[in-house]
């Protein structure tokens, strides 16, 4: 049968690829550090595990939800205000699927066909495929090491800062671990107020940031709630990946658009994940910190190690991922063999998998400008990092 013209529109999904060479390499019985996807490898809290099992138990909870439990919307407003300062109301929260859903899914609330999105370059890989579903056409701003992996609005010609519907923007960001501050905020809000457009603001690293710096949120800012929304994930902050719960909140209007257009896919979040999330918001907090520290551990055992065998790698500001430039004497004998960069960064993945057994993510698949990078996700305590370290000293393919 012939498929949909819009699964043109994507590539082939990159985890996929790694994973089948993962397989490959085990079946031969090798050790293999894998450091490629995000999933935290802590224990989820045990209060939010025995509050999911208890609700579990009980067979009303086994229904359709069809709302967010007022308590479940009390509980994230309140843990806005004691974690951030920012006072929010119901009105302004809707949960989801996790951040993955709902940045695939709010663009076919706020755009048409043809619209222009504004998207940072690297970027987690849904804020493309979101757009695109949506149908719109995407206009990747830069974030380089030149501008320390933050977004300026100077390099957005005004053509395009006109048309624009939304702007996605994402701090910590995921691939290159930079962090927002004062001064990139007012700038970003001060443009869309200029130009009309809409701020969603990816923040799932918050309680992920290095060197004493204290995450925030975007709509701590004067202004924000005015010309934006944000995605509040409690996965990486308290290890419930699997469970998929984050929230969506901001402007009263963009948040009802949303709600209304997962309405017509969706019965509501399982009830016994909204009790887990409650316990999440409402308990104790100091394993959060604590967990902070362990991953700046982590980056520091990498960083640090792949900077002392010859890797040049910074040290990312905050997220679980640390970004790399492939090794100069690797690309510069690519770029040689093949007459361009083009597919660099997959081909050092492949060959960091087969030469040392550590697995990353290509840089390529982060979008334009992510080629000729990898990254690398802090899903290791630092001893089995330091051993991958080692394994990719004695691979020999840092030339």
């Amino acid at each position: 049968m012939q498929f949909s013209k819009r699964m043109d529109r994507f590539g082939d999904e990159i985890f996929g690829a790694l994973n089948d060479k993962k397989l490959e390499l085990e079946a031969e019985g090798r050790t293999l550090f894998n450091m490629s996807v995000g999933t935290p490898d802590f224990e989820t809290p045990l209060h939010i595990r025995e509050a999911l099992a208890e609700a579990a138990m009980d067979p009303e909870n086994w229904k359709y939800a069809l709302r967010d439990l007022p308590e479940l919307l009390d509980a994230v407003c309140a843990y806005y205000d004691r974690r951030f300062g920012v006072t929010i109301t119901p009105d302004m929260v809707c949960s989801c699927y996790g951040t993955q859903e709902g940045m695939g899914h709010v663009g076919m609330a706020l755009v048409d066909e043809g619209d222009t999105v504004l998207l940072p370059t690297p970027c987690y890989p849904v804020f493309i495929a979101g757009a695109k579903m949506a149908g719109a056409e995407p206009w990747y701003y830069p974030m380089t090491a030149e501008t320390n992996f933050l977004p300026d609005v100077s390099t957005i010609p005004e053509d395009v800062a006109k048309r624009a519907k939304f702007m996605v923007v994402s701090l910590p960001a995921n691939p290159m671990g930079s962090v927002g501050n004062d001064e990139v905020y007012k700038e970003l809000i001060a443009f869309a107020k200029q130009y009309d457009i809409l701020l969603l603001h990816d923040n799932a690293y918050s309680d992920i940031i290095f060197d004493g710096v204290k995450g925030g949120s975007f709509l701590q800012y004067d202004g924000a709630v005015d010309i934006g929304a944000e995605f509040f994930s409690l996965s990486k902050s308290f290890d419930v990946t699997g469970a998929r719960m984050s929230f969506l909140i901001g402007r009263p209007d963009v948040v009802a658009a949303f709600r209304k257009m997962r309405s017509q896919i969706d019965f509501g979040v399982f009830l016994p994940i909204q009790k887990a999330a409650i316990a999440a918001l409402t308990g104790p907090t100091d394993m959060v910190e604590q967990q902070c520290k362990d991953y700046q551990a982590r980056r520091d055992a990498l960083c640090a190690g792949l900077r002392s065998i010859g890797w040049n790698v910074p040290d990312s500001k905050g997220s679980m991922f640390v970004w790399a430039p492939v090794p100069p004497a690797y690309r510069d004998a690519y770029v040689t063999a093949h007459g361009s960069d083009a597919g660099l960064s997959m081909a050092f993945c492949l060959d960091l998998i087969e030469r040392a057994g550590v697995i990353t993510t290509p840089g390529g698949s982060f979008g334009p400008l992510g080629e000729g990078y990898t990254r690398f996700a802090l899903v290791l305590p630092p001893e089995k990092i330091k051993e991958a370290v080692q394994s990719i000293a004695n691979s020999g393919i840092l030339g």
